[in-house]
């Protein structure tokens, strides 16, 4: 793939943690960078899809509205064999 350069500015101390880290993982800070940032990403798509999952159960029917269903389906029923 593909590599980009690119200038951030950060806080220093941040800067020395991830020098730190770096040094630790035996990578270099580009690497570290990449992996955080991807992490970063997968995180708010993971977000935007558990937004988009409660949205859509919000929508789903709470317990009176269930019940209403249900009474609702037994008349039907019961219209339906007074007709026969």
């Amino acid at each position: 793939m593909a590599s980009v350069k690119t200038a951030i500015s950060i806080e220093e101390s941040l800067f020395k943690e991830a020098d730190e880290l770096a040094t630790e993982m035996n990578t270099s800070r580009s690497k570290l960078f990449a992996i955080a940032i991807a992490e970063f990403i997968h995180r708010q798509k993971n977000q935007k899809l558990l937004e988009k999952i409660n949205t859509v159960y919000d929508d789903m029917p709470d317990a009176l509205e269930k019940e209403q269903q249900q009474a609702m389906k037994v008349k039907q029923r019961q219209l339906l064999e007074e007709e026969q």
